[in-house]
């Protein structure tokens, strides 16, 4: 019996959201809405998200001792992460810059701090947590030496999944642990190079899966998704909603779709109702606050 369903290995970061008419270009200044911090970082979005959907979920992660820190804490726990593993100190809490445009989309610069300092050895140190989580998520706002140490840890049958973002080049160990790789286009691009250059997105995704995942699954905006397995190329359709706002859409159809795996769910049905809950998200402002609870779901 596992004492988790999903454990969260990842980044926690304060975002502070200014709302732009347009982004601005190189040297150019712009005017923006009144400054609003959230709780955010991939990693505790991703918690948040599935504990929302009523995954029992665990974070591993670190943050600084100052107040984005302990904001970050307030908001895992009111969602009921465990926070067993979030360790404080070291450096500052990671800080995320985002733009938001009057059509929900985003740009952001991601200040590491604290995230910097999760480290391989922290990873080890947290060897129970692995042993209970039946499955187990990471993304690359940590050094890519912890998330090798992730793979190294997972137990023989839990299911491990990667957001590569920001993307980069993987070791083969991570890539042959993935099931799946979860990358949007720009994503996918970056990890192919000049291979990706061209092509359909499920050329794209056939690309990947060549690279040696056990799957991938490729989301697409407003498109809907792709899933790539041994099978072959599946396409999930899109949910059409009014955006209001991208930031964190990405991380609740993550932590959605492992939610589902967790239960036993087939690839192809779990990232169908992950991109339900990415939908509900976006029509909200923010990133966790955005994050649906599966009633919600069910609802729409």
């Amino acid at each position: 019996m596992y004492d988790y369903d999903l454990l969260v290995v990842g980044s926690a970061n304060a975002d502070l959201v200014i709302g732009v008419e347009r982004r601005p270009e190189p040297g150019e200044t712009v005017l923006g809405s009144d400054l609003a911090v959230h709780p955010g970082g991939k990693g505790a979005n991703q918690a948040v998200a599935a504990a929302r959907l009523g995954a029992r979920t665990a974070l591993l992660a670190r943050v600084g001792d100052d107040v984005y820190g302990r904001l970050l804490l307030d908001s895992q726990r009111a969602a009921g992460v465990d926070t067993v593993g979030v360790l404080v100190g070291k450096a500052p809490t990671g800080v995320a810059l985002i733009t938001v445009d009057p059509s929900g989309d985003n740009s952001i610069v991601v200040s590491p701090g604290a995230n910097g300092h999760l480290a391989p050895e922290d990873v080890r140190a947290a060897g129970s947590l692995f042993h209970a989580s039946r499955v187990v998520s990471a993304q690359l706002e940590i050094p890519l030496e912890t998330v090798v140490e992730v793979v190294r840890s997972l137990a023989p049958d839990s299911r491990f999944v990667l957001n590569p973002s920001p993307p980069r080049p993987l070791p083969r160990e991570v890539l042959a642990a993935c099931d799946p790789l979860i990358v949007n286009e720009h994503e996918a691009k970056v990890l192919l190079g000049d291979a990706g250059a061209g092509g359909e997105p499920a050329h794209r995704a056939r690309l990947l899966l060549a690279k040696g995942p056990r799957s991938v699954v490729v989301t697409l905006g407003a498109q809907g998704a792709l899933v790539a397995d041994g099978r072959g190329v599946g396409r999930i359709d899109p949910v059409t909603v009014d955006a209001v706002d991208t930031t964190g859409a990405g991380d609740a159809f993550t932590a959605a779709l492992c939610w589902g795996l967790g239960r036993g769910v087939p690839l192809q049905e779990a990232a169908a109702y992950a991109a339900r809950v990415g939908a509900v998200a976006v029509t909200r402002r923010g990133a966790q606050e955005s994050f649906p609870t599966a009633a919600e779901v069910d609802a729409r």
